[in-house]
């Protein structure tokens, strides 16, 4: 069978040809040379069979970097890395808060506000020069989950009522407020229609394209704590309930594994995974320096 008729089974349920040209891509765009990528794709072909889930090509993958090096299968596991951020939304508000702050603006994380109407509670409040920003973090923690248009709606509906208290403080008359509405995972295009058109800044996984969530997270190297492979699963959510969300945050201050109990043997690997991590000093025969 050529591999290109090959029916693979997307998270969503739905099912696609595989593309062994977007695996490569997929490989190449976290750091992988084109000798190693190649490698990895040649191995997985023949493992394929008709209606293989893309998540266990992503486990052979995944794997497979993990063997060479920590850091490309810490980038690789990104996305997943994000829905582990859970099970509540805060991690991940927080996540988009620290984003926010690295980019020059003034962040507040959680935050009762008080609209015309009735309060609310937002997830996070921006400020940076004459932009005052109101933003609603949307987190998924199941692969192919995306948010509709009801979304946009009901954070539209929402940002109107807090703009027009806001436009009443001292200073704010003059400035530009906005609505946000941010998801780990992907819009629906109505979804993107609709939030577009009414004025709202609508940040997915890979929305816009030019600035993406994900473009943003590799150009500032803001990783979670979650996409380390030094890590067990227990650990990563030890460290979560210790609000601790980015791998700089235990690369600045090792004593965050300490407290969680890791043994000084491991606090090594885990921290040379997180440097390299966040500042992409990978070797590999592709690498970028920060």
């Amino acid at each position: 069978m050529n591999i290109n008729q090959i029916v693979i089974t997307k998270a969503s349920g739905q099912q696609a040809p595989f593309s062994p040209e977007k695996l490569k891509r997929s490989l190449l765009n976290v750091g992988a040379s084109e000798d190693l990528a190649e490698s990895i794709v040649d191995e997985i072909q023949p493992k394929l069979y008709p209606g293989i889930s893309t998540k266990k090509i992503y486990r052979i993958a995944f794997n497979r970097l993990k063997d060479i090096s920590s850091p490309l299968a810490a980038k690789y596991h990104l996305k997943r890395g994000i829905m582990e951020l859970g099970p509540s939304g805060y991690p991940f508000e927080r996540f988009i808060g620290e984003i926010l702050k690295q980019q020059g603006y003034t962040v507040i994380v959680n935050e009762i506000v008080k609209g015309k109407c009735v309060n609310h509670e937002i997830d996070v409040i921006a400020e940076k020069d004459n932009h005052h920003f109101m933003i609603e973090c949307k987190y998924h923690n199941q692969p192919g989950t995306k948010s509709d248009v009801k979304i946009p709606l009901y954070i539209q509906a929402r940002f109107k009522d807090v703009e027009e208290a806001w436009i009443q403080l001292p200073g704010h008359g003059t400035k530009f407020h906005q609505g946000w509405v941010v998801t780990n995972t992907h819009f629906t295009s109505d979804a993107i229609q609709y939030g577009t058109c009414a004025g709202l800044h609508v940040l997915g996984w890979d929305f816009p394209a030019k600035d993406s969530l994900k473009e943003q997270i590799d150009t500032l190297g803001l990783y979670p704590v979650t996409c380390l492979t030094t890590l067990t699963k227990i650990e990563k959510q030890q460290l979560l309930e210790n609000d601790i969300v980015l791998c700089k945050e235990i690369c600045n201050n090792e004593n965050h594994l300490s407290i969680i109990g890791i043994e000084s043997s491991r606090i090594k690997s885990i921290l040379e995974e997180g440097s390299q991590l966040c500042n992409q000093l990978i070797d590999n025969g592709k690498h970028k320096t920060k």
